[in-house]
């Protein structure tokens, strides 16, 4: 009697076959994105950000010659300063681009691929569990299933832009720096709902904004002090919305995402303590919970235009 043939190896460099479903009972043993990046591009991450919604990492990598493992989490990417050719295989099929400003790349959660780039990538990742997209989805009233589509130097600037403004606009302000990630997560989990899935349908779209009195309510936590929750989740559920309906509700009653508004809060704040010749700048830092009065300092100047001591300086 013969013996059944075992299953032959894939050969050296090829990928082997991608799983039929991307999000079964072996995606717990995949490698975070995280881990399966610094594996494969072989340095430490020039920055990164993590919440239980998602991870935002800065990379500057060179040359890469090497099969991405299955990974736990979808990666979304766009290129920073970056010209450069991409080959991405998969079994017998090639898919070419170019990484370059405006374009953006996604690697499905549970996908293998062989990626060659002959030089140095400055890139930005967002890696993205699959419950967070299916939350974002759950809550724009999306329904249907979510097949995040491969893309390989892809023309998306909407999605790009989003994505390079999670690298130059954190403040260094823990409270608005999570608060921006989070609003942010959402709103790049919105946009690969629209534009990068198998079935193309917008969200449902909400109209009006939020009561009086739940307006009151976000507002009166906002301008709380340091220790209060004032995450995402937090409003939301105080609303007693979703995070997508809430950020939506909150910007058609105040013309600012929850971000902008409680930046706009802090620099007011941060304008009248100011104006008290008697507290030092790094008072005024700390006070704001700032992490340093340098990092403050910057934030105010994106705002203003003037250092804080510049400002200061100037007649009233």
């Amino acid at each position: 009697m013969n013996k059944p043939k075992s299953p032959e190896p894939p050969m050296r460099g090829e990928p082997p076959a991608p799983e039929a479903d991307g999000h079964d009972a072996r995606s717990s043993e995949r490698r975070s994105a995280n881990a399966e990046m610094t594996r494969v591009l072989g340095v430490k991450p020039l920055h990164i950000a993590t919440d239980s919604e998602g991870t935002i990492v800065h990379w500057n990598h060179g040359a890469l010659h090497d099969v991405v493992e299955p990974m736990a989490d979808h990666v979304v990417m766009t290129y920073m300063s970056t010209m450069q050719r991409l080959e991405r295989r998969a079994g017998k099929s090639l898919a070419t681009g170019t990484a370059r400003t405006g374009v953006v790349t996604i690697i499905p959660a549970g996908s293998t691929s062989r990626w060659d780039i002959s030089g140095n990538v400055n890139v930005v990742q967002l890696h993205l569990p699959h419950e967070t997209l299916a939350r974002v989805a759950a809550e724009a009233d999306r329904g249907g299933l979510i097949d995040l589509a491969e893309r390989t130097g892809h023309p998306d600037p909407t999605t790009s832009r989003l994505l390079m403004s999670a690298a130059d606009s954190l403040d260094g302000s823990d409270v608005l720096d999570n608060l921006f990630r989070q609003q942010l997560i959402d709103l790049l989990a919105t946009r690969l709902l629209v534009a990068h899935i198998g079935s193309q349908t917008s969200p449902q779209s909400i109209v009006g904004g939020l009561s009086p009195t739940v307006l009151r309510r976000a507002i009166e936590r906002m301008r709380s002090d340091a220790d209060a929750d004032i995450s995402l989740a937090a409003l939301a559920a105080d609303a007693g919305l979703s995070r997508f309906h809430f950020c939506r509700a909150f910007k058609e009653s105040t013309g600012l995402s929850p971000h902008n508004w409680l930046r706009r809060y802090r620099l007011e704040q941060a304008m009248t303590m100011l104006r008290d010749p008697g507290i030092s700048v790094a008072s005024v830092a700390a006070e704001l919970g700032y992490s340093s009065q340098t990092a403050f300092a910057a934030a105010f100047r994106r705002l203003t235009g003037d250092t804080p001591s510049d400002w200061r300086k100037r007649p009233r």
